[in-house]
Parts: C-alpha cells; sequence; structure tokens
C-alpha cells in the first residue's frame, strides 16, 4: 500500500542527522521551508540547542553505562561521608527508634560479589523484560499478519467529512498498540484520506501524528507501553519496598480519560487552527500524482477482520467465564474483599498476548498471510529479533536499577526527598505535576520512555510512595508529560519519517514548518494532560482496576538486606 519499505524505514531511524537537520537548520524557523533559504546552516535558537544537545548525547544503552559509573562515584563518596536516614517503619529493637540505614558504597565486597555472581539474575528478573516480550510474541503476529493495518485502513474507510479529525485521532491513538505500524500505515494513511475528503492531506499528517505521538500514552485498552513503563515501576518499588507487582491494567481508566480528552484538542487546533495555515501549501508532491496507495480493503481482509472480531469476543467471553464460574479460578477466595481480584488483574498480561496472537492469527489465515504453522513461528520469531535492540537496554537499565537499590541509596532519598515535600506543603497534585513537567522536559533530549523511566522511577516512585502517593499514580502522571513533547522534539525517531510523508505531498514543506505545525499540539495536549491529572488526585479517582491514586504507607526493607 505504501511506498516505503521496512529498509527504508530503517534508514530514515538509524540516520536522521544526515537526513536532513545539520543540512537545514536555517529553516528552523516558524514556517521556512527548507526550500525557501540558501543560508547556511546555523544552530540558533531552542530547537538548534535541543538539536546540538540531543546528537551529543551518547545511545540510550550507553547513558546507563555513564549513569552506572556516577551512581558508582556517588555510592562511595556518600558511605564514606555516611549518608544515612531513618528507616520510616522499621524499629531497632535496641534504641526503640527507627533503624537507621546507610549508603554502602558499590565497590564494597558484597556489592561487588552480587554484580559479578547475580548478572544472569540480575537481568532476567527485571520485571518489564518478561512483560514486554510476552505482549510482543502476540503483537508481532497481530502486525505482521496485516491485522493491525488493515483494522486502521478498514475504520477510516467511510468516516464523513464532519467526523473525519476526531476518527482519525481515536484511530491513531487506539493504534499505538501496533508501535511502528501506528506511523508507518496510519499516518501516511491520513493523509491520504483527507486529501479524498476534499481536504488538504498535510492537515491530515498532522492530525495523525498528533494523535499517534503526542498521545502516545492514550489508549482505550492497556497494551506494550503499560507493560514496559509498570514493568519498570515494578523494579522501581522494590529497591526500597517489597512485595509490590505491577497490574498491566494499573492505569487503565486514567489513559481511557487521556484518549476522551485529548480527542476534542487534537479536533479543536486541527480544525481550527493547523488547517487554516496549511492550506496555504500546494500540493505538488509525488503522491498527488498518484502512487498505487488505496484506502480500500479486499474481501478477503474483511472477512479476516471478522474472524479476528469473533476471536476476540471468544477470548473476552473465556475470562469472563474464568472470573465468574463457580470457584472461579482467577479469583481468590481466601484474600480479604479488595484482594481477591488479583490473580484477575495478574491474568492480563497473557490475556493480551493471546488478544494480540489469536486474532492476528485468524486474520493471516483468512486474508492468505499465514499459510502454515511455519509463517506464525516466524512471525514470532521475527518480533523478538526487532526486540533485540530492546533486550540490550534492558540488560544495561536493569543492572542500574539494581545497584541503585544494593547501593541503599533508593531508600535513604526516599525518606530525604518525602521530607523535604512534606516540609515544603505542597499538595499532592502539585508534587505530581512536577514530575510531569520534568518528564516532558527530559522528553526533548532523551526520547526513550523507558529509558527516562528507569532512572526517575528509582528515585521517584519510592520517594512518592512515602509521601503516600501510589507507584500507578506516579506512573501515569510521568506519562503524561513523556507523550507531550514527542511531536517538537527534531530528536524524536520517526520525526524524520513523518517529514518524509508530508514533502510526499508538498516539496517545500521543510523541518520547521512541520515542528511549528505541532506546537499547538503539543501546548494543547500537555495543559489537558496537566489539567487531567491534577484533578485526578483532587477527586481521589480510581486509576485502573485495582489500583488507586493514595496508598497507606507500606511496610519497607532496604534490597541490601
Amino acid at each position: 500500500m505504501l511506498a516505503i519499505d521496512g529498509e527504508r524505514l530503517k534508514a530514515v531511524k538509524e540516520d536522521w542527522t544526515a537526513y536532513s537537520l545539520h543540512d537545514s537548520l536555517a529553516a528552523l524557523t516558524w514556517g521556512t521551508s527548507m526550500a525557501e533559504t540558501a543560508v547556511p546552516p546555523a544552530q540558533t535558537g531552542f530547537l538548534g540547542w535541543v538539536e546540538r544537545t540531543g546528537n551529543r548525547l551518547p545511545d540510550p544503552v550507553f547513558l546507563f553505562a555513564w549513569f552506572i559509573l556516577a551512581l558508582v562515584a556517588i555510592s562511595v563518596v556518600a558511605a564514606w561521608a555516611g549518608w544515612s536516614a531513618p528507616h520510616p517503619v522499621e524499629i531497632d529493637p535496641e534504641t526503640g527508634t527507627y533503624r537507621i540505614i546507610a549508603v554502602e558504597s558499590l565497590l564494597s565486597a558484597q556489592n561487588l560479589r552480587r554484580l559479578l555472581t547475580q548478572m544472569p539474575e540480575t537481568f532476567t528478573h527485571f520485571p518489564p523484560l518478561g512483560y514486554v516480550l510476552t505482549v510482543m510474541l502476540g503483537a508481532g503476529v497481530a502486525e505482521r499478519s496485516g491485522l493491525f493495518a488493515t483494522a486502521m485502513r478498514a475504520s477510516m474507510a467511510k468516516v464523513s467529512t464532519f467526523w473525519l479529525t476526531p476518527a482519525v485521532a481515536l484511530v491513531s491513538m487506539m493504534g499505538n498498540h501496533a508501535a511502528d505500524a501506528a506511523f508507518v500505515v496510519m499516518i501516511p494513511l491520513a493523509g491520504i484520506i483527507y486529501h479524498a475528503a476534499g481536504r488538504h492531506p498535510l492537515v491530515g499528517i498532522a492530525a495523525s501524528f498528533a494523535a499517534v505521538s503526542g498521545g502516545f500514552s492514550a489508549n482505550l485498552l492497556p497494551g506494550q507501553l503499560d507493560a514496559l513503563l509498570l514493568g519498570i515501576t515494578e523494579a522501581s518499588v522494590n529497591t526500597v519496598f517489597t512485595g509490590w507487582t505491577a497490574n498491566i491494567a494499573g492505569n487503565w481508566y486514567f489513559i481511557a480519560a487521556m484518549t476522551v480528552l485529548y480527542l476534542p484538542v487534537i479536533w479543536y487546533v486541527t480544525d481550527r487552527m493547523i488547517e487554516p495555515r496549511l492550506s496555504g501549501y500546494a500540493i505538488d508532491g509525488t503522491a498527488a500524482a498518484g502512487d498505487g496507495e488505496t484506502t480500500q480493503t479486499t474481501p478477503e481482509q474483511r472477512k479476516g477482520l471478522r474472524n479476528a472480531g469473533l476471536v476476540v469476543l471468544a477470548l473476552v467471553a473465556l475470562w469472563a467465564v474464568l472470573v465468574l464460574m463457580p470457584n472461579a479460578p482467577l479469583i481468590d477466595p481466601d484474600a480479604p474483599p479488595e484482594g481477591r481480584l488479583t490473580p484477575f488483574y495478574r491474568s492480563l498480561l497473557p490475556f493480551f498476548l493471546l488478544v494480540f496472537l489469536l486474532p492476528g492469527w485468524a486474520y493471516g489465515r483468512t486474508a492468505g498471510t499465514i499459510t502454515s504453522q511455519s509463517d506464525l513461528v516466524e512471525m514470532m520469531a521475527g518480533a523478538m529479533k526487532d526486540m533485540g535492540y530492546y533486550m540490550v537496554l534492558a540488560f544495561a537499565a536493569a543492572h542500574f536499577v539494581a545497584m541503585f537499590a544494593w547501593s541503599n541509596m533508593g531508600l535513604v532519598l526516599a525518606v530525604d526527598g518525602a521530607d523535604a515535600l512534606r516540609a515544603s506543603g505542597l499538595p499532592s497534585w502539585a508534587m505530581l505535576l512536577g514530575v510531569l513537567t520534568f518528564g516532558a522536559a527530559l522528553n526533548l533530549l532523551i526520547g526513550s520512555a523507558s529509558a527516562k523511566w528507569a532512572v526517575l522511577g528509582p528515585v521517584m516512585v519510592p520517594m512518592l510512595m512515602l509521601l503516600g502517593l501510589s507507584p500507578e499514580m506516579t506512573t501515569a502522571a510521568y506519562r503524561v508529560g513523556d507523550s507531550a513533547t514527542n511531536i517538537i522534539t527534531p530528536l524524536m525517531p520517526y520525526f524524520p519519517l513523518v517529514l518524509v510523508f508530508c514533502q510526499r505531498w508538498s516539496k517545500t514543506f521543510g523541518l520547521g514548518s512541520l515542528t511549528a505545525a505541532m506546537v499547538p499540539y503539543a501546548a494543547g495536549i500537555l495543559a489537558t494532560g496537566m489539567l487531567l491529572t491534577a484533578g485526578w488526585v483532587i477527586f481521589d479517582l480510581p486509576l485502573g482496576p485495582g489500583a488507586q491514586v493514595f496508598i497507606d504507607v507500606p511496610a519497607a526493607a532496604t534490597a541490601g538486606e
């Protein structure tokens, strides 16, 4: 359908700097295109600073290597200086006061022994690793079989002009479950659909990009990103506290509310602000002449979608039976009332594996993209191959998080930080807006959501837990900030790809043009997300099944014990 193959996508993602950024920084003025300026590259202004600073940063894997070295150095100095804090709940029986926890040097014999003898366990026991790989086994089949792409095309085939923008925004946000497919399929598809409806195709691309990337965490259902971030949250909690396990649906209600609130924002910005601005660009690119792209689905694809839908309904019915039947295996009758659904919450991870895998298989068998069992296994293996970089990143992140716990710095920072925040008198919502804002600013320099959260989580999550804020709430606030600024940093990996899509319609549309178009979206999404976060805390709304804003401070134990 699209004139972009996997090799071109890989080349664009890996060679972003060579593509256009250094050759056209003079075009980073509001609305000035690359074709309209012959000024030599001048890395000036805020975007120039972002580009220069970001390009000097090492790969996220090496960032963690530097973080680990810094952590070791800090632990040695802190241990020498006697940095310590009273344990928040444990009493020393000899003194009758709170037990004192001291920072331990990571170069001590005990910690060096741990590092060198427990390396496989440190890696394989990193919670996000198992969560993400499990979900991706299914999502890889749904993507490679064509289910995701066909579902996005079919959902947009007969949308009226009036409802076009909210429909594009909703499908684009839901398309986040499809990972790369949402960028490679939905964004250029939106341009085609807008053009067919008599509206400017650049407007459709902007609306879809804002929803896919600016609304990166917004969705009506949990998925891969929930498994990834809440898995890191679990590892962060366990640097200080014990016995807490992630619930993949712990942000479900919150991200659904994000979807509902972001839709009118994207709708208003698109139709009232962006469309009048972009309509002046002439349609003169290769896509204007037609290149074989289509929004239509074949009879086999439509039948495949129907069969996939039936499989989804069957899986939902199966899980309902496992919860509602007598002696239901997903209910713990011996637990207190608030804990009886814990087995159900923990079963949602395999549920999402199956809800991607089996419908993808049903679609592929019907549409002809899966002809044998070998094809299915090959798709699952391909999904794991694509996760190779993530596994390298997870190895580095796992050791950073584990060493942070061994040093006891997590508990000491949490206690001292919580005391400082408590003394400040700030309300809970204001503290969370601080987390949100910091994440949004850091996102301009480090694009990876998991890399940032693996660094921030071990500090932020335990600290706010000591103030009575749940890990799920802190994660939700971080997600709002991480998403909003994706669309205005040229360091975002898909930014140049979106620019390619735009220039297929209008050759004079430049980097500055795209950035300027996305600023109103980023501002609207960020402001709405901040209001949502503050309101959620003030009204103490549930974040998901079994997940609340506030918690009782749990019994804590240092990871070094």
